[in-house]
């Protein structure tokens, strides 16, 4: 055999075996253990997930997926998307078409036309076809088609969405074409699947919704079929327990029970702000303020409308122009910014910067505007307008590791303040399509894993998440009930100062392009306070909620003392009401409480006869009577903002 019949594969342990040209991942499975080939669902070969059955003809770093990894059960939930939900639809209801099958977080869905619309008892209906299938265990083949090849397959089918994906892609060859065996049925897939449907472990379709092809109001309506999927039914279970809780958690149903914000048609994706919920945000951004205040950045504004010329120097029109907001005005073609940082830029552009003034930490709340599908639309938690705490700081490479080491503190501090201690980082490194050669992918990547490596922290890797211009950190918070959502983020970008020509005088007279880094806390505030609402079920922090206490008496003639005691508490800051409704006292206690206040005072002839209060503490069946001085005091302590609000 010639040398050059022969590739080597490099295993995640750094060992390294030769195997001949065109092995599959079944093949190298099956080399290393029967076991392991028993266990193996698919492989990755570059970074790139591959089917077992892909051959190999180059030298390449493998690993082999199985469902104990996630990697593995993402794979699991996008077959049972792609083969399993799909089959059972057209099984049902054959006049159906077929549009996309992706997975998303803990699940998948499928878009799906149907003549008539179905309901949502429809659901246990596919479910049980589904299972049905699943039981036969058919192996799933996969084969690759030509364009037109694929066209006519489809066309014969009567798929016209699939005939539209296939027509719209840039690509001539290698249509993949899965197909359960012993079945007519088969669906166009990016990949990979599992090997057969005995790996299929549990599901449940969890709803139904409306979702326009393509995210387009102009193209037809779909049913969207949601469902989940696990290794086992303690996962599944665990998991429906925490979309109960969930439910129960929603921000929406929050914030219409508190008064704070509402949602409606006619602005989609924008937030009408009540006086309360306006009360949360504009203390957010106060506090934030002084954070950054402290860590020493120029807090900015600018401007919102920009033409689009700008937006095609920085590299953001091709990548994001079908996001923008797009407006024309005496023949010119402007943007509604979507993102801060080229204006920021352009701030640092003007007049000559010198090595002395790094690293310059610019700071905006700024309002951005983003085109988001309608059907991608939810609550506070994806917007088209939205306002971030963003910043960008200007430093040389030098300064990367300190910056990064400044801002990784000053991000778990401002977390902590909100009730959030468990933080997970993730390392988002190159993607495919990107701006900048390989050479500024490899230093920036080089800088920013070191940077947070000394600054002591873990982090894991997200292969091929990072921005266009950039690497970046992902910092994940952990919520009450286990769920993730990412919020902070930092990115090293070298690309952006060089197109836009950001230059600053060094040490050694001589003009020298900045390190940009783009970085952010909260992300939006309008995210940001959806998840703190959900983290909380609606009890904030008490120097953040709206109103801290309630006074209530019992008899009219006890209103001057109440009155009395607002007064006290309006000296010492503390945001109070005072409820002398002619109301029974029980029914006013359940009414505040069910609005999240914190404290609630009753008073009564006895408190006043012996210059105390009676307070009922939220969350709290029990009503404690202490004396005024007391009581005022603890109530400072608790309310008591953050330390950097008051300095």
């Amino acid at each position: 055999m010639k040398t050059d019949d022969k590739i080597i594969i490099t295993f995640p342990d750094g060992n390294e075996r030769k195997f001949i040209k065109g092995v599959t991942g079944n093949e190298i499975a099956e080399s290393i253990s029967k076991s392991l080939q028993k266990k193996a669902i698919a492989i990755k070969v570059n970074e790139k997930q591959m089917d077992l059955s892909d051959s190999i003809f180059s030298n390449s770093i493998i690993d082999i997926i199985t469902l104990e990894s996630d990697e593995g059960i993402e794979i699991m939930r996008h077959t049972i998307a792609a083969q399993v939900l799909a089959s059972a639809i057209k099984n049902i209801y054959p006049r159906s078409k077929l549009a996309i099958g992706p997975t998303i977080e803990n699940g998948f869905y499928y878009d799906v036309f149907f003549e008539k619309p179905i309901s949502f008892e429809s659901l246990e209906l596919i479910e049980n076809e589904m299972k049905r299938i699943v039981k036969r265990g058919n192996k799933i083949n996969k084969t690759f088609k030509s364009k037109q090849e694929a066209i006519h397959l489809f066309q014969s089918r009567k798929e016209k969405y699939k005939v539209e994906i296939i027509n719209f892609s840039s690509q001539e060859n290698d249509f993949q074409i899965y197909e359960q065996e012993d079945s007519k049925f088969f669906d166009l897939c990016r990949g990979p699947h599992l090997p057969s449907l005995k790996f299929v472990g549990v599901f449940k379709l969890t709803k139904l919704a409306g979702a326009y092809w393509k995210g387009d109001s102009k193209n037809e309506m779909l049913q969207r079929i949601y469902g989940t999927a696990w290794r086992n039914e303690k996962e599944l279970k665990n998991h429906l327990t925490m979309l109960d809780e969930a439910e129960k958690r929603d921000h929406r149903k929050i914030g219409k029970k508190l008064d704070l914000f509402h949602l409606q048609e006619q602005a989609a994706g924008s937030v009408f702000w009540h006086s309360k919920g306006w009360f949360i945000y504009r203390k957010i951004m106060e506090y934030m303020r002084a954070r950054l205040s402290e860590a020493k950045y120029e807090e900015v504004n600018t401007p919102q409308l920009l033409d689009s010329s700008l937006w095609k120097d920085s590299g953001h029109w091709e990548k994001f122009r079908e996001q923008m907001f797009v407006s024309e005005s005496e023949d010119k073609v402007l943007a509604i910014k979507p993102m801060n940082c080229p204006c920021h830029v352009q701030i640092f552009r003007q007049g000559i910067k010198s090595y002395k003034e790094l690293p310059l930490r610019m700071s905006e709340f700024g309002s951005c505007h983003r085109n988001e599908p309608s059907g991608a639309l939810h609550g506070l938690m994806r917007v088209r307008a939205f306002i971030q705490d963003d910043a960008h700081i200007f430093c040389t490479e030098e300064q990367i590791v300190s910056e990064t080491e400044s801002f990784c503190k000053l991000l778990m501090d401002v977390y902590a303040d909100f009730g959030f201690n468990d933080v997970k980082i993730k390392f988002s490194d190159r993607p495919e399509v990107r701006a900048g050669s390989n050479d500024v992918w490899d230093k920036s990547e080089k800088a920013l894993k070191d940077a947070v490596e000394v600054a002591g922290y873990d982090f894991e890797l997200n292969p091929g998440e990072g921005a266009f211009y950039g690497p970046k950190l992902e910092f994940i918070l952990k919520d009450a009930i286990g769920r993730e959502w990412q919020c902070g983020t930092l990115q090293v970008d070298f690309v952006l100062p060089d197109r836009l020509d950001a230059t600053y005088i060094g040490e050694d007279g001589e003009k020298h392009r900045p390190v940009m880094l783009h970085r952010a806390v909260l992300g939006s505030f309008e995210r940001f306070i959806g998840i703190l609402l959900e983290n909380e079920y609606g009890k904030l922090p008490n120097w953040l909620t709206p109103t801290q206490v309630v006074i209530m008496t019992i008899n009219d003639d006890c209103l001057d003392y109440a009155k009395e005691i607002e007064n006290k508490l309006n000296d010492i800051e503390i945001r109070c009401l005072l409820d002398d409704r002619n109301e029974k006292i029980n029914y006013k206690i359940r009414e505040h409480s069910a609005m999240k206040v914190p404290y609630i005072v009753v008073i009564g002839r006895k408190e006043i006869s012996s210059n105390t209060v009676s307070i009922r503490e939220l969350g709290s069946e029990k009503i404690k009577e202490c004396k005024t001085d007391e009581f005022l005091k603890n109530i400072k302590n608790s309310c008591r903002e953050p330390k950097i609000m008051s300095n």
